[in-house]
């Protein structure tokens, strides 16, 4: 964990937002910028060659897909178990079924209030995304009435993609399935994390690496021809070669986008809690770096980065997409270059005016019972759009 920073002094999670603003709102040149990111920032030539490569990459996707407009973030905070790294604001789905009804009933109520507010300002809705949490932890004939909602409630005619996060493959049914192609879902992710039964045991996931690839061809079967899975590289107590496999296998089941993240660790986490209880790899560096080499052989670019705090080896997690099926949620919103509505809990809106590099935030509460009797209120603070868009 006190490994030295390969970013050097880049602060903040977007190193790659920053070459944006330094290049447009400061006036400096991209060999100017380089430049600082190596002398000036200290960070590793292979470190600011992977932002740079990613910001023409994030240059050309905005061209081709403009930013006008909004997207949507919808957020369910359940999970079939809660993972040992995650925070609080996923909820196991049995302890919390009481509050499953409570929880969609709130969350239909904010869609509607949303939409009529989206309608009122004219805004375009570019894409939706359903995060969380696990999205497909709920039924389908629940997730459908969310689903069905939005569609009632905003014009999603004119929207470059929908995603759904189906993260977990013990979630991932043929009736689920079906009903997400159905309702126009094109954009899934089904996140092994690891293809190790150890590992996976280890972090409280109740599937088999077996799961993650009969959950793919049931994807497959369907229809579904853009799928994201996600790795975590350094979980605790794999190697090199645990990771290495891991990337082996993945890749023979071929995704459009493989994301890596580093192993983060979340203050509310039971992990954070436990830390001298294990192990993190030493060669998270070169996990990341094999991930890379192997990826980009196999015709995956790199497409949108973040950092956070407290990762093993202070390194960085990155988007993987072959040519064309780049998430544009993900550059949308880790670029902040277009304002993101967020409903459901733990939902951050972000209200974004790129002509004054300005952002407001506005915050659902994460906690689902808080979320469930302060809805009034949830939908009272998007109050707050009208404010923004009336006074640009």
């Amino acid at each position: 964990m006190n490994a030295p920073n390969p970013w050097g002094e880049v602060n903040g999670i977007r190193p790659v937002k920053y070459i944006r603003i330094l290049n447009e709102v400061e006036g400096l040149s991209l060999d100017q910028i380089y430049d600082r990111f190596l002398n000036e920032f200290h960070a590793s030539q292979e470190k600011v060659d992977l932002a740079f490569d990613i910001f023409r990459r994030e240059q050309a996707l905005m061209a081709k897909y403009p930013p006008e407009g909004i997207s949507l973030y919808i957020g369910i905070p359940f999970c079939p178990t809660r993972c040992l790294y995650c925070s609080f604001i996923s909820a196991p789905y049995k302890k919390m079924s009481t509050f499953v009804d409570p929880f969609v009933s709130a969350l239909l109520k904010e869609i509607e209030a949303c939409g009529k507010l989206v309608a009122d300002l004219g805004l375009p809705i570019k894409s939706v995304y359903f995060g969380g949490g696990t999205p497909t932890a709920l039924e389908p004939e629940r997730l459908e009435r969310i689903i069905t909602a939005l569609r009632e409630h905003f014009d999603l005619s004119g929207i470059y993609e929908y995603t759904v996060e189906a993260g977990r493959p013990e979630t991932v049914t043929d009736t689920m399935l079906e009903m997400l192609k159905r309702n126009g879902v094109d954009r899934i992710s089904i996140n092994p994390q690891s293809m190790h039964q150890k590992t996976l045991n280890a972090i409280g996931r109740s599937h088999t690496p077996e799961d993650i690839r009969q959950a793919f061809a049931r994807a497959r079967a369907h229809g579904f021809d853009n799928i994201n899975m996600d790795l975590i590289a350094a979980l605790p107590g794999e190697t090199l070669e645990d990771f290495s496999q891991t990337l082996d296998e993945v890749l023979a089941l071929d995704p459009e986008n493989i994301t890596v993240h580093t192993m983060y660790i979340k203050r509310a986490s039971f992990l954070n809690q436990n830390l001298g209880a294990y192990d993190f790899s030493q060669a998270a560096d070169e996990m990341l770096r094999l991930a890379a080499t192997r990826l980009r052989a196999q015709g995956y670019n790199p497409y949108y980065l973040y950092k956070q705090k407290n990762t093993v080896g202070n390194l960085e997690n990155v988007g993987y997409a072959k040519p064309g099926t780049e998430g544009l949620y993900n550059v949308y919103s880790m670029a902040e270059l277009q304002t993101i509505l967020a409903m459901g809990g733990g939902g951050a809106t972000k209200l974004v005016d790129r002509e004054k590099d300005f952002i407001d935030r506005v915050f659902n509460v994460k906690d689902v019972l808080t979320y469930i009797e302060k809805i009034d209120e949830m939908i009272l603070r998007k109050e707050r759009l009208r404010d923004f868009y009336k006074k640009q």
